[in-house]
Formats: C-alpha cells, structure tokens, sequence
C-alpha cells in the first residue's frame, strides 16, 4: 500500500509504499489485549509494603483479663483490629511481571500498526531536518495533522533535537522505533513516522517477503 508523504508544514510531497505484513493485518483483540496488559503490568515497581501484627514493634502482654470485664477479648496492642496494629491480608512486595512470547508480541504489534493504518490515522514524514530543537515545527505538524489529542512521533534513532522540539507540547511522546511498543501505538490518537523510521520498522517486524524490501 501507498501513502502519502508530508513534510513539517503538512504539505504533500510524494508517497512512500509499505508492506501488508506490517500495515495490513486483521486485527486480533485477544493479542493486542495480552500484549497491553503485560506492558502495564511489567510497567508496576510491586513496592507496596505493610507490616503484620509479627513484624509491628509493641508488646505482646495481653491487655486485660479474657473474662469478667465485659469487654470483647483482646490480645496485644499489635492486633490488626486495634489503631497501630499490624495490617490483616496487607500487600507486600511482589513482582507483576507478565510474560508473552515473541511472536505474540510482534503479531500484537503488526496488528496495532495496521489498525491505526485502517483509522487513517498513521502519518508519514520526511527526515526531520535542523540541528536546533523548535517546538513551533511540532506544533505545526500536529496541527496539519488535525490537531490530535495525544500523538507518537516514531524516529529511526534517538533524536535529541525532535524529544527536545515536543517536550513541551502536551500528549505527544516521542519514540526510536527499536524501542515503540504496542502500548505506545494503541493509546495515541495519531502515529507520525519519519520515512526513514518506517523502513526500520519494516526491517525490525515486517514480515520478511512481503511488500517493499528496502529496508
């Protein structure tokens, strides 16, 4: 499949052909829903701390006769039913770590790129030119672009002046393509990719003897 090619200022200036191995993939919800989850799972530190009535300071005399008070029985002041006591079934430190098999997570990936692909909502641009970051060049793409509410910028590599130019500008994340996730794909409301990102893309998960080959 063909699409078009803009530059900063959203203007037209060719057309770039890509492969259906990447861009045009049925969607499978299962998939992209296993690998959504593992990458916000996987994102969790798992640090929440409480301690039990074992590992509270205090003394553990019981604090009056079981019987003839007419009170309800107590046992020490490290009791969880009593303020300052330990916590009953608390969380403790744990790992959230979920994992998926490779060929899920690229076909999870395929399936996300090629959805936004249907939405019409992938953007293509030309090689981000300037060595000084200007965040008036983000601002103008994206409202070429329609001005969406949260946008990815895909790089081929690390780019300091383009995370520099968007920095500021609310919703919009920048990312090298070895390193853009399923997640990154499906929570933005527009993809814009350099040329020269899509073809790393295409080299890194493309289905190898399908569509263009020029990596």
């Amino acid at each position: 499949m063909n699409i078009p090619v803009h530059n900063l200022q959203g203007d037209v200036v060719g057309e770039v052909e890509l492969q259906d191995g990447l861009f045009d993939v049925p969607f499978r919800h299962a998939v992209v829903h296993q690998a959504v989850t593992s990458l916000l799972a996987n994102k969790r530190q798992g640090t929440a701390a409480t301690k039990t009535r074992g590992e509270v300071v205090g003394s553990t005399r019981k604090l009056f006769a079981q019987k003839g008070t007419g009170r309800a029985r107590r046992g020490s002041v490290k009791s969880p039913v009593l303020r300052g006591g330990g916590v009953a079934f608390g969380p403790h430190p744990r790992s959230y770590r979920k994992k998926m098999p490779r060929k899920m997570r690229q076909l999870a990936f395929r399936c996300a790129l090629s959805e936004k692909m249907r939405e019409g909502s992938i953007w293509a641009v030309e090689e981000w030119g300037g060595d000084v970051p200007r965040t008036k060049d983000v601002v103008t793409l994206l409202s070429s672009a329609g001005q969406p509410r949260s946008a990815l910028i895909v790089t081929a590599e690390s780019s300091p002046v383009i995370s520099l130019s968007a920095r500021n500008v609310t919703g919009t994340t920048v990312r090298e393509c070895a390193v853009v996730s399923t997640l990154d794909v499906m929570k933005s409301e527009k993809v814009i990719a350099t040329v020269p990102a899509l073809r790393k893309m295409e080299a890194l998960w493309g289905v190898k003897g399908s569509g263009d080959e020029s990596a």
